[in-house]
Order: structure tokens, then C-alpha cells, then sequence
């Protein structure tokens, strides 16, 4: 089983240690932060845009495409009635050298993203309270 360490350094700062890195949050200035790292929602939206952006890249790497104009925005539309975002939208930059046959290819290559599978079918949450 892996394991996340969550620690509390002070103020709205929340740091965890993963994998030998230690990954700071803080929140805005706003909600009682120093804005000092992004917050952890910056951080979920930002996996989704780089795992995303993982994929693009390895299969242009894999064709021997050039990169260096290839680039991903990553666009959220608001669902009012939900008050939190309903739509992410991926609008991948392709260079111009980019081979039209391929175009389809690298929109499927996306959909594999392992942060998207895990949203579309998302596990299920356990969450316990234990003392030393």
C-alpha cells in the first residue's frame, strides 16, 4: 500500500511527503493563507492538465514528432448550478509539422490519462480517525 505523510507546518499550510518529495500547499491570502504554494485544488486541477500532457508528449516522442511548438491549455467551465466546475477542456497545441493522420490518434492517446480514468471511474473513499 503507498502512502502519503500529510504534516502541518503552521498557518493554512499543508505539506505532504510522497515518494521522497515534499509536495507544500497553502491557500489564498483570502481564505487565511500566505499563497505561499498553491493550494491543493491548484494541485488537482494542475495533475490533471501535466498527466494530460505526459500522454501528448510521449506519443510525439514515440513518432519522432517535433515538440518544441506542442503545448496543452487547459480550459474549466463553471456549472452554476453546482457552484464547482463541469467541464474540463483540453485543447491540445499541435505543431505544424504535426502528420494530420495522427490526429485522432493523439486525442485517444489523452483519454488515457490515468487522472482522467480516475475521475470518470473514480474509487471508493474509506475515512478513519486513530490515535498513536
Amino acid at each position: 500500500m503507498n502512502e502519503i505523510k500529510v504534516s502541518f507546518p503552521g498557518g493554512k499550510r499543508v505539506d505532504a511527503e510522497y515518494k521522497g518529495f515534499v509536495i507544500k500547499t497553502d491557500q489564498p491570502i483570502h481564505q487565511g493563507g500566505e499563497a505561499s504554494a498553491p493550494a491543493p485544488f491548484d494541485l488537482f486541477l494542475v495533475s490533471l492538465a501535466t498527466c494530460s500532457g505526459i500522454y501528448v508528449l510521449s506519443f510525439c516522442q514515440m513518432r519522432n514528432i517535433p515538440t518544441e511548438e506542442l503545448s496543452i491549455i487547459m480550459r474549466m467551465e463553471r456549472d452554476e448550478a453546482k457552484k464547482r466546475i463541469g467541464k474540463f477542456i483540453l485543447d491540445i497545441k499541435l505543431p505544424a509539422e504535426f502528420p494530420e493522420k495522427y490526429r485522432n490518434a493523439v486525442i485517444k492517446a489523452v483519454n488515457g490519462c490515468a487522472v482522467k480514468v480516475y475521475l470518470q471511474d473514480p474509487p471508493e473513499f474509506e475515512v478513519l480517525t486513530s490515535k498513536p
